[in-house]
């Protein structure tokens, strides 16, 4: 093997390792996003494994913090039903309502991206039952 190919192999899995930091979700980055939206909290109120994230006291998702295997996102039924036939790795939610709930894998098949937009999606859903008070506050408006 050639000094070049050996060079751009090393380079080649330097930004391979880089790119996941940076693409792929871990159990810290998943608590990080989910502390970040407005008035979000966090509580272990089943078991010490289970992190659950709530909004005014009403979950918009959980995780095991000893495997981070699966998140759970609260869905619209319909798009529950569309994710789960578009993506492998979206399963009837665990341990949950499953017509509401989908649970994510986490076994980076699935962006960053994608997961961020899903767990803003369940937030803004739970977000969306609270009493309009309430809304207005967390969305910023008097």
């Amino acid at each position: 093997m050639s000094l070049q190919l050996w060079t751009s192999m090393v380079l080649f899995s330097l930004f391979q390792t880089f790119l996941n930091k940076i693409l792929l979700m871990d159990i810290e980055a998943y608590r990080d996003f989910c502390l970040s939206l407005k008035g979000a909290e966090e509580g272990m109120p089943f078991d010490k494994k289970t992190l659950v994230f709530t909004i005014k006291g009403k979950m918009f998702g959980s995780t095991n913090i000893e495997t981070f295997e699966l998140i759970n996102v609260k869905c619209e039924p319909e798009e529950a039903i569309i994710l789960r036939e578009q993506y492998d790795a979206v399963i009837p939610g665990y341990y949950m309502n499953k017509k509401h709930w989908n649970s994510i894998k986490m076994d980076e098949s699935i962006p960053d991206k994608q997961i961020k937009e899903w767990i803003e999606k369940s937030y803004s859903l739970v977000v969306s039952t609270l009493p309009k008070k309430i809304q207005k506050e967390l969305n910023g408006k008097q």
